[in-house]
């Protein structure tokens, strides 16, 4: 496994959480996926989620990544920081930032960046969306100066890794059934990605790395296999059983060892976590 895939896939975990599932109705039904009515968030919402890393039967304390968003007018920023914190760094330091802004009436992309800082790995990717002609004019290169353009053609209302947790916090999972799929696509590195996510239902009490304990809905998505992720990896994914469904625990086996991801801390939520036992 490369090193400098490990934290950003960590942070994928956590944008991934409820990516899709497969109601008893078909989607058109529940929601238009390409507008959405945005009831779970608002401006000055912040989330901070701590990574553990285990390895030979030890779990290190790996680093932070936090999630926050800005209200600017007719867009919501969406800002997500990944770094390791100074007792990992001896092993790999992370300084990953990724911004996108999304309009707020369909919760649609329309600018994304990734700054990413892997150890001597560096990218960075600038994307804009054109939903309207379903095409999206990327700018990536290892820095912004030597950036290189190039355009992608892209189905309809496209996400990309930020927007696309966001837009499923809305989604009515009350009316989905236990065990079944729902397929989605995302953007991601230079290719529309077809990804799935099944609904394993809705638990009245889950104790997560530390002792506290929530309700919460249970998810398992797809992950994509190769140096990270093992052909058949289950990852298991926890969201609040509230109005703000946010995730609260993800834990995932990856190719050497396994990782967990824990709600750490957070403020601006638009309603109490009453999913806190």
């Amino acid at each position: 496994m490369k090193k400098r895939n490990w934290i950003l896939v960590s942070t994928m975990m956590v944008l991934l959480v409820t990516a899709g599932f497969r109601p008893t109705v078909k989607p058109d039904e529940l929601y238009d996926p390409c507008a959405i009515n945005n009831w779970t968030f608002t401006g000055g919402e912040e989330i901070t989620y701590k990574i553990y890393y285990n390895w030979n039967f030890m779990w290190l304390a790996a680093g932070e990544a936090v999630f926050r968003v800005y209200d600017e007018g007719d867009t919501y920023h969406l800002s997500v920081k990944g770094t390791t914190y100074k007792s990992y760094e001896w092993f790999f330091k992370v300084r990953d930032s990724y911004d996108t802004w999304v309009d707020k009436t369909t919760l649609l992309p329309k600018v994304a960046i990734r700054d990413v800082s892997e150890g001597n790995y560096k990218l960075y990717e600038k994307m804009i969306f054109d939903q309207e002609n379903s095409k999206i004019t990327s700018y990536r290169g290892n820095t912004p100066k030597d950036a290189v353009k190039k355009e992608f053609r892209i189905n309809d209302c496209m996400h990309d890794l930020i927007s696309i947790i966001y837009h499923a916090r809305n989604l009515e999972y009350e009316k989905f059934a236990k065990g079944q799929e729902y397929p989605i696509k995302i953007f991601m590195d230079k290719e529309v990605w077809p990804l799935s996510v099944k609904y394993k239902g809705r638990y009245k009490q889950v104790t997560v790395k530390g002792g506290t304990k929530y309700k919460a809905f249970k998810f398992s998505p797809d992950v994509i296999s190769g140096e990270v992720f093992k052909e058949g990896t289950q990852m298991d994914i926890w969201v609040s059983d509230d109005n703000n469904r946010i995730p609260v625990y993800i834990e995932s086996p990856v190719s050497v060892g396994s990782v967990k991801i824990v709600l750490k801390d957070y403020k601006g939520l638009k309603y109490p976590l009453t999913a806190k036992i």
